[in-house]
């Protein structure tokens, strides 16, 4: 598999959302009440869907951006090659994170556009969303 981009979007009405990126992209791979993913192939791109975590946040704004890749291994040598060229890439964590346990670390751009590097090493039916109650993918 080819790295894939990530898209994370914050909306202020999941099931409206999820009509427009149904009728978009077709139906999407992960659905769960605070939860949406779709998968497309050309290109190779992951949008996940999920509510604001609070009126703070701007529905329709971008949460974060990512690299999905195929392994740890994968993950590390991003990271290392990141702090190789003057990065400052966050620690490598694993987490339980928008259904599935992932191996992961985040890096900021100059104006606060979050990117998260990781690896899917299980999808999961229950846990964490990336909603309001949870900070995976709000902290850096």
């Amino acid at each position: 598999m080819l790295p894939a981009i990530h898209v994370s979007l914050d909306v202020a009405d999941l099931e409206s959302s999820l009509a427009f990126y149904t009728a978009f992209f077709g139906e999407p791979v992960k659905r769960k009440a605070d939860y949406a993913k779709f998968v497309g192939r050309s290109p190779d791109m992951h949008l996940a869907l999920q509510p604001a975590a609070s009126t703070l946040e701007r529905p329709g704004s971008l949460s974060h951006l990512g690299i999905r890749v195929d392994s740890i291994d994968e993950v590390r040598r991003r990271h290392a090659d990141l702090r190789e060229r003057g990065l400052a890439p966050g620690a490598i964590e694993r987490e339980d994170c928008c259904y599935a346990l992932q191996e992961k670390f985040w890096l900021e751009d100059p104006d606060g556009n979050r990117w998260e590097i990781y690896a899917v090493l299980e999808d999961r039916d229950a846990g964490a969303s990336c909603g309001a109650d949870t900070a995976c993918c709000r902290e850096a």
